[in-house]
């Protein structure tokens, strides 16, 4: 019979390539690891990226059949190597594979294998916003089977392909298996109360077999999400030789231009939120408790839907998500840059992507890729290749449909919005560039032009350094305060529109990226709406608990802005009851109703100790005046390189940088100012400005944006001396 062991102990590690003979005396691992736990999330010219060997000693297994190791996640590139051979090499960090040690196994054995994150042109992901972590961050396992058992190799297979399909009240549900030997297998399907059995021959390493499940208990939602155990036994002679197992789920669902999503036959708003797989300290080595306080985070808020981004997450992710009843989009990490030598690398990754994940009923679609037109303008390569990965989903599973997340410059008339089944943008209006009310404009836009397409909101966000606090905030501040301000907008902006099919705040955890330095962090994108240690929910994670949850709770905003310079100031309190008290040093002060947002006014005179209540609730802070604003809520002095001129030496009846492209594009001195800059990043191949070329609906995009909000998205590709240069020249031209 099958058995499993965990092989995480007694490893030795060392940044090399070289195979050894024997047992090495390197550094002593355990797995899960990662090599980047520390250098990837600190924004450094440290993180390393390259090759790393893994090696360990172990006897021969117990086992007169075979003997597989699986390696659930192995980044990027893996090549596994027993007594010296070379044995097998697996291209892409996310997904698992096996491999067959058999044949080459001794009394006393070394296991080697070599990790590798290094950058090349073949195995994406190799340009993205987040870090390229490598390692055996997932543990490696030692599976031992009878030579009569079920599949293992190819593609990570789970062994059982499970094909419910809802009728009425009944489901039939289509059961198959891959197999070496046997003469039979016995499907059982159990839950409600009931079994159901059924038997199938094993021929040609094939078994097929239908079972009528009446009355179904549907999986419905995080409302009741059932789940059915599903068992498969080989059976030779009268003997059990291999069973596996796994769970199922029976529901329907589909998409519709003007409603959206619908589950069972119901409307079915999905409304959720994006996650990576990493975590402060940890890396992407996460432990069966922190993907668990993961989702427990995420329920908290109430959410119903979780874009797994931007590749396959962990097997025990997918089985969460079944259990909490999280509708999820699930993808390969084809991402942000086409790359013509990675063509097969995107077909490996999604045949293994689906290959394992087709059993859970929490995924309801497949992403093809994400914002591949960032990194440059649609080719027909690129077009030729998501055409193939669509031709290759729809093959692999006839009942989901395929979907793309578009960057926000590739414009909605494009022949690459056509290839996926569903629709969804990337929109970071009121925060990269142009005002919060482009994200409604462009979304009304959109469904006017192709009222029968289906159209998701697949990010928004902004970034909110939770020390960083303001009265009044502004774009661009990294503020908490803004954060809140931009969410309560974004909310809204969803609200007003039901045909959104699925929308993703970005992100729910703030998440290592290795090339970002700014808002007070180095090395980490701070849009989540917990922080990285998951110690901190931020101000804007009770917004959304407001607006989806039904547990009664009120929350304080601003807990961490205590000193304030202002006379009077603004207490902000998010609930999901109707109306809110508050209380002023023990007083009751003012009682509002609404809906989840409730502004008060108080005028300070000293330390205060606020008080809001609602449904039973109450939360509690203490803030104070001070004689003037305190430098820790804000990143002016610390960092002055976000803030590109001096503010006491600018003139506001002249041009600056702080104007938007539209206006300066309306004066002919101001107008040739920046048409040079702009020529300038486009030699200098500053991506934004080269995108910004003959590009209709992204020059639109700009002309509301502020050049200082363009500069920032420019990057390296135009240097602060030229910035400052830039802005004083546009001072020197009046405004009239």
């Amino acid at each position: 019979m099958r058995k499993t062991v965990d092989f995480n102990d007694n490893w030795r590690f060392e940044k090399t390539s070289r195979v050894p003979a024997e047992l090495p005396d390197w550094e002593a691992v355990t797995l899960p690891h990662t090599w980047n736990a520390e250098d990837g999330q600190d924004g450094g010219n440290d993180y390393w990226r390259g090759t790393a060997m893994y090696c360990r000693q172990f006897g021969r297994p117990q086992s007169d059949g075979r003997a597989v190791l699986e390696f659930p996640g192995a980044a990027m590139t893996a090549d596994v190597y027993l007594n010296g051979k070379h044995l097998a090499h697996h291209e892409g960090g996310y997904s698992a594979f096996r491999v067959d040690i058999t044949q080459e196994l001794r009394e006393e054995n070394l296991l080697c294998v070599a990790v590798d994150n290094s950058v090349n042109d073949t195995v994406y992901p190799q340009k993205a916003d987040f870090t390229f972590y490598g390692g055996l961050y997932r543990g490696v396992r030692l599976i031992t089977v009878s030579e009569e058992h079920f599949e293992l190799v190819k593609d990570g297979t789970p062994g059982m392909k499970i094909t419910p399909k809802v009728d009425g009240n009944q489901a039939v549900v289509t059961l198959e298996t891959w197999q070496t030997g046997g003469e039979k297998v016995r499907f059982t399907v159990i839950g409600d109360g009931h079994m159901y059995k059924v038997q199938a021959l094993a021929a040609e390493g094939y078994a097929k077999a239908e079972i009528t499940i009446p009355q179904v208990h549907l999986w419905n939602g995080v409302e009741d999400p059932f789940l059915y155990q599903v068992k498969a036994e080989l059976i030779c002679g009268g003997i059990i030789k291999d069973e596996i197992s796994s769970r199922m789920g029976c529901r329907t669902f589909g998409f519709d231009p003007e409603s959206g999503f619908l589950l069972n036959g119901r409307e079915y708003p999905l409304r959720g939120v994006s996650r990576h797989q990493d975590r402060k300290g940890a890396g992407n080595a996460l432990t069966d408790e922190m993907h668990r306080e993961d989702m427990e985070l995420i329920k908290e808020i109430g959410a119903n839907t979780i874009r797994l981004a931007h590749y396959q997450h962990a097997q025990e992710f997918y089985d969460l998500a079944d259990e909490y009843g999280m509708v999820v989009w699930a993808e390969i990490p084809y991402i942000t840059a086409h790359m013509p030598g990675g063509r097969e690398n995107t077909l490996t990754q999604m045949r293994e992507l689906i290959t394992q994940c087709y059993n859970h009923p929490s995924v309801i679609c497949w992403g093809l890729s994400n914002e591949i037109t960032a990194g440059g303008s649609v080719t027909e390569d690129m077009m030729e290749n998501h055409r193939t990965l669509n031709d290759l989903c729809h093959k692999m599973d006839a009942a989901r449909p395929t979907a793309m997340a578009h960057a926000f410059m590739l414009e909605t008339d494009s022949p690459m919005t056509e290839i996926a089944d569903v629709n969804s943008y990337n929109l970071y209006f009121g925060w990269y560039l142009g005002e919060l009310p482009q994200n409604d404009s462009f979304f009304d836009e959109y469904h006017a032009k192709f009222p029968g397409r289906i159209i998701g909101f697949s990010e928004y966000g902004a970034d909110a350094n939770p020390q960083y606090q303001a009265e009044n905030p502004e774009k661009g501040d990294y503020t908490e305060s803004y954060q809140c301000v931009y969410h309560e907008h974004l909310l809204q902006c969803i609200e007003e529109r039901p045909y959104l099919w699925a929308t993703y705040v970005w992100n729910m955890f703030d998440f290592a990226a290795d090339g970002r330095d700014e808002g007070g962090r180095h090395g980490e994108n701070q849009k989540g709406l917990v922080t990285f240690d998951r110690r901190v929910k931020k101000d804007a994670f009770y917004l959304y608990k407001a607006a989806w949850s039904s547990e009664p709770f009120v929350h304080l905003c601003g807990k961490r802005y205590v000193n304030r310079e202002q006379a009077e100031t603004t207490v902000k309190v998010y609930s999901n009851q109707s109306s809110v008290t508050l209380l002023v040093d023990g007083r009751e002060y003012q009682t509002l109703t609404g809906s989840r947002v409730f502004n008060f006014r108080i005028a300070l005179n000293g330390e205060h100790e606020i008080a809001a209540m609602a449904g039973g609730e109450k939360d509690t802070m203490v803030i104070r005046k001070a004689e003037k604003a305190d430098p820790q809520y804000s990143m002016l002095e610390k960092e002055a390189v976000v803030n590109w001129f001096d503010a006491d030496t600018f003139r506001p009846d002249c041009f600056s940088i702080k104007d938007t492209m539209g206006i300066l594009m309306q004066n002919p001195k101001s107008a040739a100012i920046v048409g040079r800059m702009m020529d300038a990043a486009r030699a200098s191949r500053g991506d934004v400005a080269k995108a910004a070329s003959g590009n209709a609906n992204l020059e639109k995009m700009m002309a509301g944006m502020t050049l200082e909000s363009i500069l920032k998205m420019a990057g390296p590709a135009i240097k602060q001396e030229q910035i400052t240069a830039l802005n004083e020249a546009l001072q020197k031209i009046e405004k009239r």
